[in-house]
């Protein structure tokens, strides 16, 4: 949005906490934006508000605005689906309409009486339905034939830091188990790819069957053979680009079990929610170490069938995430604005 000539009054990267614990230290910073921008928006009310996700933050400040006579949308549902469905109510006070980006969402919106639109997933149309290994292995410049595995540690800081070593430690052992596998991990930004550089450190038997990208993770997923991911949105690109993962996370013990607590499904990961059933391993917490990831990883590399039959999966899900989304959303803007 800035390289496209938006004015940022706050850079996005502002919002990136994650957990219950981790964020008290932030908190102070993070309601001071919150009221700074609420002032700003109720001195010259916008024609429209669109909150982007970022529930913890912008719904708080969707019900005052809301209040206030200004017209709300908000992109991207909370996983109400999946933990917190209290959180149903306070959508119901803070939008006039939700736009969903998964298609079962709608049976939740229409049965609590929330109006709301299912416009598709934008990485839908964004991904190719047949992706190119080989196209995407010689854009990186890398070997063109070779088992091949994506490490996606996860974008944010404090997600490297509690799974970057583990990572580390699993890619030691699957090349002492087979010397001809290579890794591509492709850093967020400079910030992180220095982190990953110190951890790295550690492990420089690595840097020979290692390349770290700057970004360009699209383009590590599509020319992989089977992806290592953090749980998040990358185990839903992995799934459009039709690669077998293998899903971890950790996080610190007391945010886990909070979590734990207030979830509603089996799974973390968006393909095995999207199917309904556990497509693909899920190793979490103390679950994650280094030999049960690296088991994972050369049981996907090793079974072909099994390979197929996700794609065959990953190519449902695709499908039915792909909608006209640039066109929905921009209508569903205008009709809002309208009324």
């Amino acid at each position: 949005m800035i390289s496209s000539g938006f004015e940022a009054w706050t850079h996005v990267r502002e919002l990136s906490v994650r957990g219950y614990v981790e964020v008290l230290r932030h908190l102070p910073r993070l309601l001071a934006l919150r009221r700074s921008l609420r002032r700003r928006l109720l001195a010259a009310p916008p024609a429209i508000f669109v909150g982007v996700d970022a529930p913890d933050f912008n719904l708080g400040l969707e019900e005052q605005l809301r209040a206030s006579g200004i017209r709300v949308v908000h992109y991207v549902s909370p996983s109400i689906w999946a933990w917190r469905s209290e959180r149903i109510h306070q959508i119901r006070r803070a939008v006039d309409r939700m736009l969903l980006v998964f298609p079962f969402e709608q049976r939740i919106y229409d049965a609590a009486g929330i109006p709301a639109t299912y416009v598709g997933h934008p990485l839908a149309n964004m991904i190719p339905m047949v992706p190119d290994a080989l196209a995407a292995r010689t854009r990186l410049g890398l070997e063109t034939s070779g088992p091949l595995v994506a490490v996606l540690p996860g974008s944010r800081a404090d997600e490297v830091q509690h799974l970057g070593s583990t990572f580390l430690m699993a890619m030691e052992r699957l090349r002492d188990r087979d010397p001809t596998i290579r890794f591509a991990l492709p850093a967020a930004d400079a910030t992180l790819k220095a982190r990953l550089a110190r951890m790295l450190a550690a492990h420089p038997e690595l840097s020979a069957v290692l390349t770290i990208t700057d970004g360009r993770s699209h383009d590590v997923l599509e020319a992989a053979d089977v992806v290592l991911v953090a749980s998040g949105t990358a185990t839903l690109e992995a799934a459009l680009y039709k690669r077998p993962m293998v899903i971890a996370y950790k996080m610190p013990a007391l945010s886990a079990w909070l979590m734990r607590r207030k979830g509603r499904i089996p799974y973390v990961g968006l393909p095995n929610i999207l199917a309904g059933e556990q497509l693909v391993p899920e190793l979490l917490q103390e679950q994650a170490t280094p030999a049960a990831l690296a088991d994972a990883v050369l049981a996907q590399l090793s079974d072909p069938r099994r390979r197929e039959l996700l794609a065959q999966r990953f190519s449902e899900i695709h499908q039915s995430l792909q909608r006209d989304t640039v066109g929905l959303v921009a209508q569903t803007i205008l009709d809002e604005m309208r009324r």
